[in-house]
């Protein structure tokens, strides 16, 4: 387990004083905070092999330290063969504590692990939040490739208080998210 205390200190310290001059905040209140990490994985091919929710609700409990849930369907689609209340996908949201160890270790361990890496997309929300798409779930370090039945894909997504997408992406950015185009 690594330091929690580093970033969340960290955001205190360091950040909380660059975003109230470069914002010109008249309040620490002013100033974003990240409240929450929501992990999320569509498993839409789960409808014909159950076993995939299992391996993915494992997988995502290994690499996040929290149990994660299967998300279920809202109807029928005959189409697509899904009945309602089916598992189709897997998620888990980070809070407090939990939510700064996980960030540490995506920027710090995983988001360098990825093959041609050349920094993420800054496009925000509109509202301050940024959701991240990764393709492999093997960049993170707890996955044993080995024991790897399928390739899947997650969305991780950094739900903050900031108002605007400038005072969003300052905030992530400062949190050590390697934006490509820089602002």
């Amino acid at each position: 387990m690594v330091n929690t205390a580093s970033l969340k200190n960290e955001y205190k310290e360091r950040i909380v004083p660059a975003l109230m001059k470069e914002f010109n905040y008249s309040t620490v209140m002013q100033v974003p905070v990240l409240k929450k990490i929501v992990i999320n994985q569509g498993l839409g091919i789960a409808v014909a092999d159950k076993k995939i929710i299992d391996i993915a609700i494992n997988e995502l409990t290994a690499i996040t330290g929290q149990k994660a849930v299967a998300t279920l369907s809202k109807k029928d689609i005959s189409n697509f063969k899904l009945r309602k209340k089916m598992p189709v996908g897997v998620m888990v949201t980070l809070r407090r504590e939990q939510m700064y160890e996980f960030l540490e270790r995506l920027v710090r361990v995983a988001l360098p692990r990825i093959r041609d890496f050349k920094g993420i997309e800054g496009k925000l929300d509109g509202r301050g939040n940024y959701t991240l798409g990764i393709q492999e779930q093997i960049i993170f370090p707890e996955i044993n490739i080995d024991s790897i039945s399928k390739i899947l894909g997650m969305n991780i997504t950094f739900v903050t208080t900031a108002k605007t997408d400038e005072e969003g992406y300052a905030l992530l950015k400062e949190f050590g998210l390697p934006f490509k185009n820089a602002k």
